[in-house]
């Protein structure tokens, strides 16, 4: 494996604490994670895997913040939770035989209706009606973790974004909507980081210290968003999704 260099690494951490500082919230954080590692001159695929390490050790510290502060369903996500993780295994499995590409346009429109619908619905999201799961409701939300967890360990951008929405939902509130999602979200990175370990696609010597810095940057934000509330939480969920948005159309059109 390649060492970095002390500028690479100092690269590394600057961006793993930014992007880990986003993605602890609303998810969005691999719009600078990945491009910092490409810089690096990985390979794509080592690129992802790597990424996965940050990106797991950054849901576990957020997930821990949310959890101390009360903010998540314990009994809802230790459900969700091992269907989101065998989802992301299938995903990273499946990548290896699909180009993940061709999902940029549903990705696009299913981003583009995340945050019109957010961004119309005034006070959604400012307080929780949740009530427990029907047996429907119980089924559609399986479903639906094992959907955005085999979408995340196949592709990935966006999928903060969609678990929040699902939350929201199924009448969270903002801030318990990103709690709950940073869990699904650690299930998701954690199926495809072993995944991605076992098929050699992981580079330690970049992971560790990003991820080092990445357990720093997420509990900055946590707490942080914990502290400010949704005030602080639909801004930015609405400001990431339609920079997701831009980044998924800019790859569209540039292939």
């Amino acid at each position: 494996m390649e060492h970095p260099s002390l500028e690479m690494l100092l690269f590394l951490i600057a961006a793993g604490f930014l992007a880990s500082f986003i993605d602890s919230v609303v998810g969005g954080g691999g719009l600078i994670s990945v491009p910092a590692l490409l810089l690096t001159g990985l390979p794509p695929g080592m690129v992802l895997g790597t990424n996965k390490l940050g990106g797991t050790a950054s849901s576990l510290t957020s997930s821990a913040s949310f959890f101390r502060s009360g903010k998540i369903n314990l009994k809802l996500v230790l459900w969700l939770f091992p269907l989101a993780l065998a989802g992301s295994v299938g995903g990273a499995v499946t990548v290896q035989y699909i180009p993940a590409p061709f999902l940029k346009p549903i990705v696009v429109i299913l981003l583009i209706l995340v945050t019109v619908y957010t961004l119309f619905k005034k006070n959604w999201g400012a307080m929780s009606t949740y009530k427990g799961l029907g047996k429907r409701t119980a089924l559609v939300s399986a479903l639906v973790a094992l959907v955005i967890g085999f979408y995340d360990g196949f592709f990935g951008p966006g999928t903060g974004s969609f678990l929040i929405f699902a939350f929201l939902l199924l009448g969270f509130d903002f801030v318990g909507a990103a709690g709950n999602a940073k869990v699904l979200n650690l299930a998701s990175n954690f199926g495809s980081l072993i995944t991605f370990i076992l098929m050699g696609y992981v580079n330690f010597y970049y992971g560790l210290p990003m991820a080092a810095a990445m357990v720093a940057g997420a509990l900055v934000g946590s707490r942080l968003a914990i502290r400010r509330g949704v005030s602080y939480v639909k801004p930015l969920f609405i400001l990431m999704s339609t920079l997701l948005i831009g980044k998924q159309l800019w790859d569209l059109f540039h292939v």
